[in-house]
């Protein structure tokens, strides 16, 4: 799945994409982990839901990020990649990038699917 992620780097944001070349931030780690047969919703609230949590401290590569107010009000997800990086689909006007996982609310829990 992170193969894949890589291969979208450049590639443009649009909201609800889910390929084959633009993409939001849960439309890009859905179609990520269905190269591995694992079936995530397009919507980074659910994607929270459907995954097991893991402290920030023990993510491991392929892992999930969620970013927020709360866990309940999850506004984007990125794919962990190792090193405090993911690859993300962060905006509008931007495209998908490798960026730090350290950033402005950062939820304590990945998950793991």
């Amino acid at each position: 799945m992170i193969a894949f992620a890589r291969a979208q780097l450049g590639e443009p944001y649009k909201w609800a994409g889910a390929g084959p070349d633009v993409w939001d931030c849960s439309g890009l780690t859905m179609v990520a982990w269905a190269q591995a047969g694992v079936r995530l919703s397009h919507f980074a609230q659910a994607q929270y839901s459907q995954t097991r949590r893991v402290a920030i401290a023990d993510l491991a590569p392929g892992d999930l990020v969620f970013f927020g107010t709360s866990t309940s009000n999850i506004t984007h997800v990125g794919l962990y990649i190792g090193g405090g990086q993911m690859i993300n689909a962060p905006r509008t006007g931007d495209v998908v990038k490798i960026a730090s996982i350290y950033r402005d609310k950062l939820l304590p829990y990945g998950g793991r699917p």
